[in-house]
């Protein structure tokens, strides 16, 4: 637990550090993410980069545990 908590924090602080070239990449404005904008209704589904967020962790975990 010691060691996931180290890597978890270590992973914040470099996405936190590494942010505005990140906030540049097309996460959340994939094909498949659902916008909704409508006069004073915003609704935002991000489907898509839910999938491929998901799929990355999945083989991240994966791969420590090999």
């Amino acid at each position: 637990m010691q060691k996931f908590l180290i890597l978890l924090g270590l992973a914040l602080l470099i996405a936190g550090l590494l942010w505005p070239w990140l906030g540049r990449l097309p996460f959340g404005r994939l094909p498949g993410d659902i916008v909704i904008d409508r006069p004073g209704l915003k609704v935002y589904v991000p489907i898509t980069s839910m999938v491929l967020v998901s799929l990355l962790l999945s083989l991240l975990f994966w791969l420590f545990r090999r």
